[in-house]
Protein backbone atom coordinates (compact mmCIF):
# COMPACT_ATOMS: atom_id res chain seq x y z
CA UNK A 1 0.00 0.00 0.00
CA UNK A 2 1.11 3.54 -0.73
CA UNK A 3 1.44 5.76 2.36
CA UNK A 4 0.41 9.36 2.97
CA UNK A 5 0.69 11.39 6.16
CA UNK A 6 -1.76 13.96 7.53
CA UNK A 7 -2.46 15.84 10.73
CA UNK A 8 -6.09 14.72 10.74
CA UNK A 9 -8.18 12.20 8.79
CA UNK A 10 -11.96 12.45 8.58
CA UNK A 11 -13.90 9.32 7.66
CA UNK A 12 -17.10 10.46 5.96
CA UNK A 13 -17.88 13.58 3.94
CA UNK A 14 -21.33 14.42 5.28
CA UNK A 15 -22.36 17.60 7.14
CA UNK A 16 -20.25 16.56 10.12
CA UNK A 17 -17.24 15.31 8.21
CA UNK A 18 -16.78 17.97 5.55
CA UNK A 19 -17.35 20.81 8.04
CA UNK A 20 -14.79 19.28 10.44
CA UNK A 21 -12.32 18.97 7.57
CA UNK A 22 -12.75 22.57 6.44
CA UNK A 23 -12.36 23.88 9.99
CA UNK A 24 -9.23 21.75 10.47
CA UNK A 25 -7.76 23.15 7.26
CA UNK A 26 -8.58 26.70 8.38
CA UNK A 27 -6.60 26.01 11.55
CA UNK A 28 -3.56 24.98 9.51
CA UNK A 29 -3.89 21.22 9.77
CA UNK A 30 -3.06 18.98 6.83
CA UNK A 31 -6.42 17.27 6.35
CA UNK A 32 -7.86 14.30 4.46
CA UNK A 33 -11.46 13.20 3.95
CA UNK A 34 -12.38 9.66 2.90
CA UNK A 35 -15.85 9.35 1.35
CA UNK A 36 -17.21 6.14 -0.13
CA UNK A 37 -20.21 7.56 -1.97
CA UNK A 38 -21.32 11.21 -2.13
CA UNK A 39 -19.78 14.33 -0.64
CA UNK A 40 -22.43 15.99 1.47
CA UNK A 41 -23.55 12.68 2.92
CA UNK A 42 -27.10 11.46 3.42
CA UNK A 43 -28.34 14.91 4.43
CA UNK A 44 -27.40 16.64 1.23
CA UNK A 45 -27.95 13.74 -1.18
CA UNK A 46 -30.81 11.70 0.31
CA UNK A 47 -32.14 13.60 3.30
CA UNK A 48 -32.51 17.20 4.44
CA UNK A 49 -31.96 18.99 1.14
CA UNK A 50 -33.76 16.87 -1.49
CA UNK A 51 -36.77 16.34 0.80
CA UNK A 52 -37.09 20.12 1.20
CA UNK A 53 -37.06 20.45 -2.58
CA UNK A 54 -39.86 17.88 -2.82
CA UNK A 55 -41.83 19.55 -0.05
CA UNK A 56 -41.49 22.94 -1.73
CA UNK A 57 -43.11 21.56 -4.88
CA UNK A 58 -45.91 20.04 -2.80
CA UNK A 59 -46.36 23.30 -0.88
CA UNK A 60 -46.75 25.33 -4.07
CA UNK A 61 -49.20 22.79 -5.49
CA UNK A 62 -51.20 22.99 -2.26
CA UNK A 63 -51.26 26.80 -2.45
CA UNK A 64 -52.42 26.70 -6.08
CA UNK A 65 -55.59 25.01 -4.89
CA UNK A 66 -56.22 27.97 -2.57
CA UNK A 67 -55.89 30.66 -5.22
CA UNK A 68 -59.48 31.77 -4.86
CA UNK A 69 -58.78 32.78 -1.23
CA UNK A 70 -56.22 35.25 -2.56
CA UNK A 71 -58.40 36.58 -5.38
CA UNK A 72 -56.42 34.71 -8.02
CA UNK A 73 -57.39 32.33 -10.81
CA UNK A 74 -55.72 29.55 -12.74
CA UNK A 75 -57.00 26.73 -14.93
CA UNK A 76 -55.89 23.14 -15.37
CA UNK A 77 -53.76 22.99 -12.23
CA UNK A 78 -51.66 19.84 -12.20
CA UNK A 79 -48.15 18.54 -11.74
CA UNK A 80 -45.46 16.56 -13.54
CA UNK A 81 -44.30 14.02 -10.97
CA UNK A 82 -41.16 13.14 -12.92
CA UNK A 83 -40.08 16.79 -13.03
CA UNK A 84 -40.70 17.18 -9.29
CA UNK A 85 -38.31 14.29 -8.62
CA UNK A 86 -35.79 15.56 -11.19
CA UNK A 87 -35.71 19.01 -9.60
CA UNK A 88 -35.01 17.46 -6.20
CA UNK A 89 -32.09 15.46 -7.59
CA UNK A 90 -30.74 18.52 -9.43
CA UNK A 91 -30.71 20.54 -6.21
CA UNK A 92 -28.73 17.79 -4.46
CA UNK A 93 -26.24 17.49 -7.32
CA UNK A 94 -25.62 21.23 -7.30
CA UNK A 95 -24.91 21.31 -3.58
CA UNK A 96 -22.75 18.18 -3.66
CA UNK A 97 -20.61 19.91 -6.28
CA UNK A 98 -20.45 22.91 -3.97
CA UNK A 99 -19.05 20.80 -1.13
CA UNK A 100 -16.39 19.41 -3.47
CA UNK A 101 -15.43 22.97 -4.41
CA UNK A 102 -15.22 24.08 -0.76
CA UNK A 103 -12.94 21.18 0.17
CA UNK A 104 -10.67 21.93 -2.81
CA UNK A 105 -10.64 25.64 -1.96
CA UNK A 106 -9.50 24.80 1.57
CA UNK A 107 -6.84 22.38 0.29
CA UNK A 108 -8.45 19.31 1.87
CA UNK A 109 -7.37 16.06 0.18
CA UNK A 110 -10.37 13.91 -0.73
CA UNK A 111 -10.06 10.15 -1.16
CA UNK A 112 -12.91 8.32 -2.93
CA UNK A 113 -13.28 4.93 -1.32
CA UNK A 114 -14.10 2.95 1.81
CA UNK A 115 -12.05 3.69 4.92
CA UNK A 116 -11.03 1.18 7.53
CA UNK A 117 -9.19 1.78 10.79
CA UNK A 118 -6.03 -0.34 10.92
CA UNK A 119 -4.95 0.51 14.44
CA UNK A 120 -3.34 3.51 16.09
CA UNK A 121 -3.23 6.44 13.68
CA UNK A 122 -3.75 4.34 10.55
CA UNK A 123 -6.55 4.19 7.98
CA UNK A 124 -6.69 2.21 4.77
CA UNK A 125 -8.66 3.29 1.71
CA UNK A 126 -10.00 0.28 -0.21
CA UNK A 127 -7.00 -1.68 1.03
CA UNK A 128 -4.79 0.14 -1.47
CA UNK A 129 -3.74 3.37 0.22
CA UNK A 130 -2.65 3.78 3.83
CA UNK A 131 -3.21 7.13 5.50
CA UNK A 132 -1.52 8.09 8.78
CA UNK A 133 -2.52 10.81 11.23
CA UNK A 134 -2.43 11.34 15.00
CA UNK A 135 -6.12 12.31 14.90
CA UNK A 136 -8.96 10.42 13.18
CA UNK A 137 -12.57 11.58 13.18
CA UNK A 138 -15.29 9.03 12.44
CA UNK A 139 -18.22 10.72 10.70
CA UNK A 140 -19.79 7.74 8.94
CA UNK A 141 -23.40 8.78 9.61
CA UNK A 142 -26.34 6.41 9.84
CA UNK A 143 -28.83 4.47 7.75
CA UNK A 144 -32.52 3.66 7.98
CA UNK A 145 -33.38 1.28 10.78
CA UNK A 146 -35.00 -1.93 9.57
CA UNK A 147 -37.61 -3.80 11.61
CA UNK A 148 -38.31 -7.51 11.04
CA UNK A 149 -41.25 -7.85 8.65
CA UNK A 150 -40.86 -4.25 7.48
CA UNK A 151 -37.76 -4.72 5.35
CA UNK A 152 -37.75 -2.34 2.35
CA UNK A 153 -37.81 -4.23 -0.95
CA UNK A 154 -37.43 -1.19 -3.21
CA UNK A 155 -40.80 -1.84 -4.87
CA UNK A 156 -43.77 -2.06 -2.51
CA UNK A 157 -42.03 -1.28 0.79
CA UNK A 158 -39.84 1.81 0.71
CA UNK A 159 -37.13 3.35 2.85
CA UNK A 160 -36.62 7.10 2.60
CA UNK A 161 -34.44 6.56 -0.51
CA UNK A 162 -37.15 4.87 -2.56
CA UNK A 163 -39.74 7.34 -1.27
CA UNK A 164 -37.62 10.16 -2.65
CA UNK A 165 -37.22 8.86 -6.20
CA UNK A 166 -40.33 6.82 -7.07
CA UNK A 167 -41.01 5.99 -10.69
CA UNK A 168 -44.64 7.00 -10.33
CA UNK A 169 -46.97 8.70 -7.91
CA UNK A 170 -48.70 6.20 -5.58
CA UNK A 171 -52.44 6.60 -4.99
CA UNK A 172 -52.19 5.49 -1.36
CA UNK A 173 -49.39 5.28 1.20
CA UNK A 174 -48.95 3.87 4.71
CA UNK A 175 -46.20 5.67 6.62
CA UNK A 176 -44.86 3.64 9.54
CA UNK A 177 -43.37 6.00 12.10
CA UNK A 178 -44.23 9.63 12.77
CA UNK A 179 -40.87 11.19 13.48
CA UNK A 180 -39.56 13.97 11.26
CA UNK A 181 -38.89 11.68 8.27
CA UNK A 182 -42.28 9.99 8.47
CA UNK A 183 -44.43 13.09 8.74
CA UNK A 184 -42.49 14.94 6.06
CA UNK A 185 -43.19 12.15 3.57
CA UNK A 186 -46.78 11.98 4.79
CA UNK A 187 -47.17 15.70 4.02
CA UNK A 188 -45.48 15.43 0.63
CA UNK A 189 -47.65 12.60 -0.66
CA UNK A 190 -50.85 13.94 0.89
CA UNK A 191 -50.32 17.39 -0.65
CA UNK A 192 -50.01 15.76 -4.07
CA UNK A 193 -53.27 13.86 -3.58
CA UNK A 194 -52.36 10.43 -2.20
CA UNK A 195 -54.48 8.83 0.50
CA UNK A 196 -52.14 8.73 3.50
CA UNK A 197 -52.27 6.71 6.72
CA UNK A 198 -49.69 7.24 9.47
CA UNK A 199 -49.09 4.47 12.02
CA UNK A 200 -47.17 5.39 15.18
CA UNK A 201 -46.30 2.92 17.95
CA UNK A 202 -46.28 5.66 20.62
CA UNK A 203 -49.46 7.21 21.99
CA UNK A 204 -49.07 10.39 19.93
CA UNK A 205 -47.46 11.49 16.67
CA UNK A 206 -44.17 13.43 16.57
CA UNK A 207 -43.62 12.07 20.09
CA UNK A 208 -40.40 14.00 20.81
CA UNK A 209 -42.30 17.29 20.57
CA UNK A 210 -44.29 19.05 23.29
CA UNK A 211 -47.62 17.28 23.85
CA UNK A 212 -49.67 20.35 22.84
CA UNK A 213 -47.74 20.66 19.59
CA UNK A 214 -48.29 16.95 18.86
CA UNK A 215 -52.03 17.31 19.44
CA UNK A 216 -52.19 20.38 17.20
CA UNK A 217 -50.30 18.62 14.38
CA UNK A 218 -52.57 15.59 14.57
CA UNK A 219 -55.64 17.79 14.30
CA UNK A 220 -54.22 19.56 11.25
CA UNK A 221 -53.19 16.29 9.57
CA UNK A 222 -56.67 14.85 10.06
CA UNK A 223 -58.18 18.07 8.73
CA UNK A 224 -56.09 17.53 5.58
CA UNK A 225 -57.57 14.06 5.22
CA UNK A 226 -54.81 11.91 6.67
CA UNK A 227 -55.70 8.90 8.78
CA UNK A 228 -53.68 8.82 12.01
CA UNK A 229 -53.24 5.64 14.08
CA UNK A 230 -51.42 5.93 17.40
CA UNK A 231 -50.43 3.16 19.84
CA UNK A 232 -50.34 1.16 16.61
CA UNK A 233 -48.06 -1.71 15.68
CA UNK A 234 -47.67 -3.11 12.18
CA UNK A 235 -47.91 -6.84 12.83
CA UNK A 236 -47.62 -8.13 9.28
CA UNK A 237 -47.40 -7.07 5.63
CA UNK A 238 -49.05 -9.08 2.85
CA UNK A 239 -47.73 -8.20 -0.59
CA UNK A 240 -49.46 -8.73 -3.90
CA UNK A 241 -48.15 -7.76 -7.31
CA UNK A 242 -49.20 -4.12 -7.05
CA UNK A 243 -50.10 -3.33 -3.45
CA UNK A 244 -49.59 -4.20 0.21
CA UNK A 245 -52.09 -5.09 2.92
CA UNK A 246 -50.82 -4.09 6.34
CA UNK A 247 -52.15 -5.76 9.47
CA UNK A 248 -52.05 -2.96 12.04
CA UNK A 249 -52.72 -3.76 15.68
CA UNK A 250 -54.58 -0.92 17.40
CA UNK A 251 -56.18 -1.31 20.83
CA UNK A 252 -55.89 -5.09 20.74
CA UNK A 253 -57.65 -5.33 17.38
CA UNK A 254 -56.19 -5.91 13.93
CA UNK A 255 -57.06 -3.37 11.26
CA UNK A 256 -56.25 -4.30 7.66
CA UNK A 257 -55.10 -1.41 5.45
CA UNK A 258 -54.40 -1.93 1.74
CA UNK A 259 -52.14 0.65 0.08
CA UNK A 260 -49.99 1.03 -3.03
CA UNK A 261 -46.83 1.58 -0.99
CA UNK A 262 -45.53 1.38 2.58
CA UNK A 263 -42.85 3.81 3.76
CA UNK A 264 -40.79 2.57 6.71
CA UNK A 265 -39.61 5.52 8.82
CA UNK A 266 -38.83 3.88 12.14
CA UNK A 267 -35.56 5.56 13.03
CA UNK A 268 -31.92 5.13 12.10
CA UNK A 269 -28.89 3.01 13.04
CA UNK A 270 -25.30 4.20 13.12
CA UNK A 271 -22.85 3.03 10.45
CA UNK A 272 -20.41 1.30 12.80
CA UNK A 273 -19.84 -1.89 10.81
CA UNK A 274 -16.85 -2.67 8.58
CA UNK A 275 -14.84 0.42 9.51
CA UNK A 276 -12.24 -1.37 11.63
CA UNK A 277 -13.54 -0.56 15.10
CA UNK A 278 -12.41 -4.03 16.18
CA UNK A 279 -8.84 -2.78 15.73
CA UNK A 280 -9.40 -0.08 18.36
CA UNK A 281 -10.76 0.43 21.89
CA UNK A 282 -13.78 2.32 20.53
CA UNK A 283 -16.96 1.33 22.36
CA UNK A 284 -20.37 0.94 20.70
CA UNK A 285 -23.65 1.14 22.61
CA UNK A 286 -26.98 0.35 20.90
CA UNK A 287 -25.55 0.93 17.45
CA UNK A 288 -23.79 4.21 18.22
CA UNK A 289 -20.21 5.09 19.12
CA UNK A 290 -19.71 6.21 22.71
CA UNK A 291 -18.02 9.62 23.06
CA UNK A 292 -17.29 12.20 25.75
CA UNK A 293 -18.16 15.92 25.66
CA UNK A 294 -15.26 16.57 23.25
CA UNK A 295 -16.26 13.75 20.88
CA UNK A 296 -13.33 11.61 22.07
CA UNK A 297 -13.88 7.83 21.95
CA UNK A 298 -12.28 5.25 24.26
CA UNK A 299 -9.42 5.01 21.73
CA UNK A 300 -6.92 7.90 22.14
CA UNK A 301 -6.74 9.96 18.96
CA UNK A 302 -10.04 8.63 17.58
CA UNK A 303 -13.18 10.77 17.69
CA UNK A 304 -16.77 10.40 16.47
CA UNK A 305 -19.30 13.04 15.44
CA UNK A 306 -22.80 13.24 14.00
CA UNK A 307 -25.37 10.50 13.59
CA UNK A 308 -22.90 7.67 14.22
CA UNK A 309 -22.36 9.12 17.70
CA UNK A 310 -26.05 9.15 18.62
CA UNK A 311 -29.01 11.52 18.90
CA UNK A 312 -30.18 14.10 18.19
CA UNK A 313 -29.78 12.98 14.57
CA UNK A 314 -29.50 16.41 13.01
CA UNK A 315 -27.13 17.75 10.36
CA UNK A 316 -26.51 21.00 12.22
CA UNK A 317 -25.62 19.06 15.36
CA UNK A 318 -23.07 17.04 13.36
CA UNK A 319 -21.52 20.18 11.86
CA UNK A 320 -21.23 21.85 15.25
CA UNK A 321 -19.68 18.73 16.78
CA UNK A 322 -17.15 18.66 13.96
CA UNK A 323 -16.06 22.23 14.68
CA UNK A 324 -15.87 21.65 18.45
CA UNK A 325 -13.91 18.42 17.98
CA UNK A 326 -11.32 20.00 15.68
CA UNK A 327 -10.94 23.16 17.77
CA UNK A 328 -10.39 21.08 20.91
CA UNK A 329 -7.73 19.03 19.11
CA UNK A 330 -6.01 22.24 17.98
CA UNK A 331 -6.27 23.82 21.43
CA UNK A 332 -8.45 26.78 20.50
CA UNK A 333 -8.89 28.82 23.69
CA UNK A 334 -12.64 29.54 23.68
CA UNK A 335 -13.99 26.15 22.60
CA UNK A 336 -17.03 24.96 24.60
CA UNK A 337 -18.84 21.60 24.78
CA UNK A 338 -22.10 21.36 22.86
CA UNK A 339 -25.27 21.72 24.94
CA UNK A 340 -27.89 19.40 23.49
CA UNK A 341 -30.70 21.52 24.94
CA UNK A 342 -29.59 24.44 22.76
CA UNK A 343 -29.92 22.51 19.48
CA UNK A 344 -33.07 23.47 17.56
CA UNK A 345 -35.09 20.78 15.82
CA UNK A 346 -37.11 21.44 12.67
CA UNK A 347 -39.69 19.33 10.84
CA UNK A 348 -40.88 20.51 7.44
CA UNK A 349 -44.30 18.91 7.27
CA UNK A 350 -47.44 21.01 6.77
CA UNK A 351 -47.75 22.70 9.23
CA UNK A 352 -44.07 23.10 10.05
CA UNK A 353 -42.79 22.20 13.53
CA UNK A 354 -39.80 23.71 15.34
CA UNK A 355 -38.53 23.51 18.89
CA UNK A 356 -35.55 24.08 21.14
CA UNK A 357 -34.94 23.10 24.75
CA UNK A 358 -37.24 21.34 27.19
CA UNK A 359 -40.90 20.55 26.66
CA UNK A 360 -43.26 21.60 29.44
CA UNK A 361 -43.50 17.97 30.65
CA UNK A 362 -39.70 17.46 30.62
CA UNK A 363 -39.15 20.71 32.51
CA UNK A 364 -41.57 19.58 35.23
CA UNK A 365 -39.93 16.12 35.31
CA UNK A 366 -36.62 17.84 36.02
CA UNK A 367 -38.17 19.60 38.99
CA UNK A 368 -38.63 23.07 37.56
CA UNK A 369 -41.54 25.26 38.55
CA UNK A 370 -42.56 26.69 35.20
CA UNK A 371 -44.31 29.65 33.65
CA UNK A 372 -45.81 28.86 30.25
CA UNK A 373 -46.79 31.34 27.57
CA UNK A 374 -48.75 30.69 24.36
CA UNK A 375 -49.78 32.74 21.39
CA UNK A 376 -51.90 31.62 18.40
CA UNK A 377 -51.25 32.51 14.76
CA UNK A 378 -54.83 33.78 14.52
CA UNK A 379 -53.80 36.71 16.72
CA UNK A 380 -51.01 37.81 14.38
CA UNK A 381 -51.63 40.28 11.55
CA UNK A 382 -48.91 38.92 9.25
CA UNK A 383 -50.18 35.32 9.63
CA UNK A 384 -53.70 36.41 8.70
CA UNK A 385 -52.41 38.46 5.73
CA UNK A 386 -50.45 35.41 4.52
CA UNK A 387 -53.56 33.27 4.80
CA UNK A 388 -51.81 31.09 7.39
CA UNK A 389 -53.82 31.58 10.61
CA UNK A 390 -53.33 28.02 11.95
CA UNK A 391 -50.48 27.63 14.41
CA UNK A 392 -49.11 28.50 17.82
CA UNK A 393 -46.00 29.52 19.72
CA UNK A 394 -45.33 28.16 23.20
CA UNK A 395 -42.59 29.18 25.62
CA UNK A 396 -41.52 27.57 28.88
CA UNK A 397 -39.67 29.52 31.59
CA UNK A 398 -38.16 28.72 34.97
CA UNK A 399 -40.58 30.45 37.34
CA UNK A 400 -37.79 31.17 39.84
CA UNK A 401 -35.05 32.59 37.58
CA UNK A 402 -36.86 33.57 34.40
CA UNK A 403 -34.52 31.37 32.31
CA UNK A 404 -35.95 30.33 28.95
CA UNK A 405 -36.15 26.53 29.25
CA UNK A 406 -37.84 25.70 25.96
CA UNK A 407 -39.74 27.03 22.97
CA UNK A 408 -42.13 25.10 20.74
CA UNK A 409 -43.77 26.30 17.53
CA UNK A 410 -46.09 24.96 14.87
CA UNK A 411 -47.27 26.80 11.76
CA UNK A 412 -46.01 28.63 8.69
CA UNK A 413 -42.25 29.37 8.60
CA UNK A 414 -41.57 28.36 12.20
CA UNK A 415 -38.44 26.53 11.04
CA UNK A 416 -37.01 29.95 10.21
CA UNK A 417 -38.29 31.63 13.38
CA UNK A 418 -36.93 29.10 15.90
CA UNK A 419 -33.35 30.33 15.70
CA UNK A 420 -34.38 33.49 17.56
CA UNK A 421 -35.10 31.33 20.57
CA UNK A 422 -31.95 29.29 19.83
CA UNK A 423 -29.83 32.41 20.17
CA UNK A 424 -31.74 33.40 23.31
CA UNK A 425 -30.95 30.04 24.91
CA UNK A 426 -27.27 30.22 23.92
CA UNK A 427 -27.09 33.67 25.52
CA UNK A 428 -28.88 32.28 28.61
CA UNK A 429 -31.60 34.88 28.20
CA UNK A 430 -34.34 35.42 30.73
CA UNK A 431 -37.83 36.75 30.11
CA UNK A 432 -36.55 40.28 30.76
CA UNK A 433 -34.23 40.37 27.72
CA UNK A 434 -36.89 38.83 25.51
CA UNK A 435 -39.53 41.29 26.71
CA UNK A 436 -37.17 44.22 26.15
CA UNK A 437 -36.27 43.12 22.61
CA UNK A 438 -38.13 45.04 19.90
CA UNK A 439 -39.76 42.74 17.33
CA UNK A 440 -40.59 44.30 13.93
CA UNK A 441 -44.18 44.74 12.76
CA UNK A 442 -45.82 43.21 10.84
CA UNK A 443 -43.95 39.92 11.13
CA UNK A 444 -44.60 36.38 12.31
CA UNK A 445 -41.80 36.92 14.85
CA UNK A 446 -44.09 39.17 16.90
CA UNK A 447 -45.78 35.98 18.12
CA UNK A 448 -42.50 34.98 19.75
CA UNK A 449 -42.61 38.19 21.78
CA UNK A 450 -46.28 37.78 22.63
CA UNK A 451 -45.73 34.22 23.85
CA UNK A 452 -43.07 35.46 26.27
CA UNK A 453 -45.37 38.24 27.45
CA UNK A 454 -48.20 35.73 27.91
CA UNK A 455 -46.08 33.62 30.28
CA UNK A 456 -46.06 36.62 32.61
CA UNK A 457 -49.65 37.75 32.05
CA UNK A 458 -48.69 40.62 29.77
CA UNK A 459 -49.77 39.53 26.26
CA UNK A 460 -51.16 42.47 24.31
CA UNK A 461 -52.91 41.00 21.27
CA UNK A 462 -54.73 38.00 22.69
Amino acid sequence: MTEQNFDIIVIGGGPGGYVAAIRAAQLGMKTAVVEREHLGGICLNWGCIPTKALLRSAEIYHLLHRLDEYGLKADNIGFDFTKIIQRSRKVSAQLSGGVKHLLKKNKVTVFDGTAKLLGKGKVSVDGKTELKAPHIIIATGARARVLPGLEPDGKLVWSYKEAMVPAEMPRSVLVVGSGAIGVEFASFYRSLGAEVTVAEVMDRIVPVEDAEISAFVRKQFEKQGMKILTSAKVAKLEKSGTNVTAHVEVGGKIEKITVDRVISAVGIAGNVENIGLENTKVKVDRGHIVIDEWMQTAEPGVYAIGDVAGPPWLAHKASHEGVICVEKIKGVADVHPLKAENIPGCTYCTPQIASVGLTEAKAKEKGYQVKVGKFPFIGNGKAIALGEPEGMVKTVFDAKTGELLGAHMVGAEVTELIQGYGIAKTLESTEIELMHAVFPHPTLSEMMHESVLDAYGRAIHF
